[in-house]
C-alpha cells in the first residue's frame, strides 16, 4: 500500500479562527491589491455573510470596487465571462470568492481570464496549460464541505456543449483562504450534514486509496477526527461556533489531504450521478460511501482498520479486536449517517433521494467508469462491479 515515491504541496496561507475576515484587508495590501471584486452567490449575500467582509474592508480604507452576486448552483462558462467583463470595465486588481464550491471555482476561473485575458475560457481547460502566476486571489469558504480553497482544481460546465469543464493548475490555488465560523453558522441542517459528509469522504478515501502518502494521511486523520466529534454536536447545536470552526477546518484539512493523494470510486460514482440526477456532490459522498468502502474492504482493510481510531476514540478502537477493526469503522459512518437521516432526513440511499430511477443505474455506471478518479481505487472496477454497488446503493 505504501508509495515508495509521493510528492505533495500545499501552498496556501491558511488563516483561521473567530477574527478571521478582519485580516483580508491586510493580506490585499501585502499583494498590492487596492481594487477587489467579490464574487458569491445570492444566497450568500441574502445570509449578510458579505457585511463582515465588506466592513473589515472599509474600516482600512479599501474599496469593494465591485460585487458580483448571480453565481449560480453550478457555475458555468458564460457567467465566467461576464463577471471577468465586469472585473476589467470596474478596473478590479484582485478576487475575493465568498461562497461554497461553485463560487470558488468561479472565482478560479474568471481568474485565468482576468489575468491571461480572452473571453473563451475553455481553452485553458486541462492541465498545465497556464504558465503563469494570476491576479491576487482570497477566498472564504461558507460551506464547511468542498475544499475547494486549497485545491488545484475547478470545474466550469459549457452549456452550450453541455460538458463539465475541468481546469487544474497550481496557479489556480487561492493566495489565502480565510476560515472563520462567522460564515458557517447560517448554513442550514441539510447543508451542514452533506457538506460535513463531503470532508469525510475526502479523507476516508484519501486515507485508503492508492496514492495514500504520510503527509496526507496526517491531514486525512485529523479531519476525520474533527467531523467525528464535531457534526452532531452542532446538528444539535447550529450556533456552536467552535464546533463550526472545528467543521470548517476539517474541510480544509481533507481537502489538502485528497488533492495530495486523489480519491476513489465514491468520486467517481459521485460524479457520474450529479451529471445524470442532479444531485448536490456532498449528498452523493455520503451515500455512496459505507457501500465502496465494504466493495473495497479485502484491499484496504488495514487503514480502513487504522480509522476507527478517530471515527470512534481510543476506547472503541482498543476495545475492538484488530480484525474487526474496519468492519467497524464501516458500521460507525453507517451509524452517523442514521443519526443524519433522523435530524434532516439526508439520504442514505439512492432510493431515499426520490430524485434517482432505477433505470438510470446502467447510465451512471458506465460514466462512472470513465470518471478520472476511478483509476486510483484500491481495487480494480468493472461495468459489473459498479453495478453491483449502485444496487446496494439503491435500497
Amino acid at each position: 500500500m505504501t508509495n515508495k515515491y509521493y510528492e505533495f504541496f500545499c501552498p496556501v496561507k491558511v488563516i483561521a479562527g473567530k477574527a478571521a475576515l478582519e485580516h483580508i484587508p491586510y493580506e490585499l495590501t501585502g499583494l498590492a491589491a487596492k481594487r477587489p471584486m467579490i464574487v458569491t452567490d445570492k444566497g450568500v449575500r441574502a445570509a449578510g455573510l458579505l457585511d463582515p467582509v465588506i466592513a473589515a474592508c472599509e474600516e482600512s480604507g479599501l474599496e469593494i470596487v465591485s460585487i458580483y452576486d448571480d453565481v449560480p448552483p453550478d457555475s458555468s462558462t458564460s457567467v465566467v465571462k461576464d463577471i471577468a467583463s465586469v472585473y476589467r470595465k470596474e478596473k478590479c486588481d484582485s478576487i475575493i470568492a465568498v461562497g461554497g464550491g461553485s463560487a470558488i471555482d468561479t472565482g478560479k476561473a474568471v481568474n485565468i481570464l482576468v489575468s491571461e485575458g480572452g473571453d473563451n475560457i475553455a481553452k485553458y481547460s486541462g492541465a498545465g496549460v497556464l504558465k503563469h502566476p494570476l491576479k491576487p486571489f482570497f477566498v472564504v469558504p461558507t460551506t464547511a464541505g468542498t475544499g475547494s480553497e486549497v485545491t488545484s482544481v475547478a470545474v466550469i460546465t459549457d452549456e452550450k456543449k453541455g460538458v463539465k469543464l475541468p481546469f487544474t493548475s497550481s496557479f489556480l490555488l487561492p493566495n489565502a483562504a480565510i476560515i472563520d465560523p462567522r460564515m458557517t453558522l447560517t448554513l442550514p441542517p441539510h447543508i451542514t450534514a452533506a457538506t460535513a459528509m463531503d470532508a469525510l469522504t475526502h479523507a476516508t478515501e484519501a486515507f485508503t486509496c492508492m496514492a495514500k502518502n504520510p503527509l496526507s494521511d496526517a491531514y486525512a486523520t485529523a479531519a476525520i477526527k474533527k467531523v467525528s466529534q464535531s457534526l452532531l454536536s452542532v446538528m444539535d447545536n447550529p450556533k456552536d461556533s467552535d464546533g463550526r470552526l472545528e467543521l470548517a477546518q476539517a474541510s480544509t484539512m481533507a481537502g489538502i489531504a485528497f488533492s495530495n493523494s486523489m480519491v476513489g470510486l465514491v468520486h467517481s460514482l459521485g460524479h457520474a450521478t450529479g451529471a445524470i440526477c442532479h444531485l448536490p456532490h456532498g449528498l452523493c459522498m455520503s451515500l455512496y460511501l459505507p457501500y465502496v468502502l465494504e466493495f473495497n474492504l479485502e484491499s484496504i482493510r488495514e487503514p480502513l482498520g487504522e480509522l476507527l481510531l478517530y471515527l470512534e476514540g481510543p476506547e472503541v478502537y482498543s476495545a475492538t479486536p484488530a480484525s474487526r477493526r474496519a468492519e467497524a469503522s464501516i458500521s460507525a459512518i453507517r451509524k452517523l449517517r442514521d443519526a443524519l437521516y433522523k435530524r434532516c432526513e439526508l439520504p442514505r440511499t439512492l432510493k431515499e433521494t426520490g430524485k434517482v430511477l432505477e433505470n438510470q443505474l446502467e447510465g451512471i455506471a458506465k460514466l462512472a467508469l470513465d470518471d478520472g478518479s476511478i483509476m486510483f481505487n484500491p481495487r480494480e472496477v468493472s461495468h459489473e462491479d459498479a453495478m453491483s454497488v449502485l444496487r446496494r446503493a439503491w435500497a
